[in-house]
């Protein structure tokens, strides 16, 4: 299932991104009812063997990452062919090992993606460090 496949890339990307240990990973989970199958998503924080729901547990910091991991699971696993993803102040209430942690999972997907002709990243962001970081990878040709 697609679900599975999100939430696999969910998590490699959550345990190389996120710096804290009180959360191990995190996952989509898709409650369906009635007979026409209508399904409510939840996202939910993992710790060893138990699971909570993220919302209302959570920092700010930790709903803007898994805000942002998320929506690049979802580019991974049904955008594949997709050249474009783009950003909006990514690094907003993320603490700064956060920040680089990011930083450089970006820079593994533009190093995955970079053998697709019509990739892009556009980040829009006042974080100059963060650009910083981003500019160190050899595949970002241009960025101001």
């Amino acid at each position: 299932m697609k679900i599975e496949e999100i939430n696999k890339i969910l998590k490699e990307l959550w345990q190389s991104t996120y710096k804290g240990s009180d959360i191990d990973s995190i996952e989509i989970r898709a409650d369906s009812e009635g007979v026409r199958r209508s399904y409510n998503y939840r996202v939910v924080m993992v710790k060893g063997d138990s699971e909570l729901e993220m919302r209302g547990r959570c920092s700010a910091g930790q709903k803007v990452l898994a805000s942002l991991v998320i929506r690049l699971a979802l580019a991974e696993s049904l955008g594949v062919n997709c050249g474009v993803i783009a950003l909006d102040e990514p690094t907003t209430n993320l603490d700064r090992e956060n920040v680089e942690s990011f930083a450089a999972a970006l820079v593994d997907l533009i190093d995955a993606r970079s053998r697709q002709g019509n990739f892009q990243l556009i980040v829009i962001t006042h974080d100059e460090e963060f650009v910083q970081l981003l500019g160190r990878s050899e595949r970002a040709e241009h960025y101001w």
